[in-house]
């Protein structure tokens, strides 16, 4: 089956002033292109970020197939230098490995201390905060993380939704990324912030059919583009080569409104993960009803919240 997608619009030299004011409070992606990033995109090969990045030790992903699917964890965490996985994740076929000679790696940089750190790559990878420029399209005190990626050919990760906003910057290498509006969510087979359909473009209908009602959303990132993925919309990305990013994650909402143990941008706000938990303790409380009232007064409860909460704001 062809799926229809909608381009994600591509704009060249937008300012500071033109973002903030005019395509930020639209919530849609947009990929920008034409700023300055630094010297990263044409320094980071292969050679150099294996020799600057040396040999610390860096917690990967690894997995025999290109597909990674976080609900079932059909891949395992193994440690490797810096460099060593640089230069693994770069070959198709692996003389060294863990897994098989075609096995794929997956870095997404973690603080010093995972539990309560947040990444940095200014701070866990000081020798290359040099080259890379930040888009100045936040107030600093907004930051919240920087995320360094690097993926080997094929990979695809799965589809999920992070509640901060974020900038994935493609430094180097290519990437297709397609994405879900967070009005589509009851199409995507939820689990927790991720989508259960792991294989999103020959997906098995039979077993998720509502998923051909989500609109995609797609584009094609190369060197140097920037692509600003508002919070909550779904992503899965696909690296069409061996290809390094840095996601800059900031909060757009109140700081207290997001989890304090949350160090990796995905934990759900503190308000709605509580009204999770008061809506969990209300189905246990309509469970004592016999089937035909349960079935009435849950579609009532459904309604209520559609016409209370529900935002006609969004398409």
């Amino acid at each position: 089956m062809a799926w229809q997608s909608i381009p994600v619009p591509r704009l060249e030299g937008v300012s500071q002033e033109q973002f903030v004011q005019h395509l930020y409070p639209q919530r849609k992606p947009l990929v920008l292109e034409g700023i300055d990033l630094g010297a990263c995109t044409s320094k980071w090969t292969v050679d150099y970020l294996s020799q600057v990045g040396g040999r610390k030790e860096v917690k990967i992903h690894v997995a025999a197939v290109a597909q990674m699917d976080f609900i079932s964890k059909n891949f395992v965490y193994r440690t490797l230098p810096f460099d060593k996985l640089v230069q693994r994740a770069a070959e198709e076929k692996h003389e060294e490995f863990f897994i098989s000679e075609d096995e794929k790696y997956y870095l997404r940089s973690l603080g010093e201390d995972p539990r309560k750190d947040v990444a940095d790559i200014r701070k866990q990878f000081p020798l290359l905060e040099g080259d890379i420029k930040f888009p100045k399209f936040f107030k600093e005190e907004q930051f919240f993380s920087s995320v360094f990626r690097i993926s080997s050919p094929g990979l695809q990760l799965w589809t999920h939704y992070d509640v901060m906003d974020n900038f994935l910057i493609q430094v180097t290498g290519k990437k297709r990324v397609v994405l879900f509006s967070p009005r589509d969510a009851q199409y995507l087979y939820l689990s927790g912030t991720k989508s259960e359909v792991l294989d999103i473009d020959k997906p098995d209908l039979t077993k998720y059919p509502l998923f051909s009602k989500a609109r995609r959303y797609e584009c094609s990132l190369k060197a140097g583009d920037v692509l600003f993925i508002p919070a909550l919309w779904f992503h899965n990305v696909i690296s069409e080569e061996f290809g390094v990013g840095v996601n800059i994650f900031w909060k757009h909402l109140p700081s207290e409104c997001y989890d304090k143990t949350d160090t990796y941008g995905n934990k759900d706000p503190t308000a709605a993960s509580r009204a999770a938990q008061i809506l969990d303790r209300a189905l246990k409380t309509l469970a004592e009803l016999p089937e035909e009232y349960r079935d009435f007064y849950a579609r009532r409860m459904v309604l209520h919240i559609q016409d209370k909460a529900y935002s006609r704001n969004f398409e």
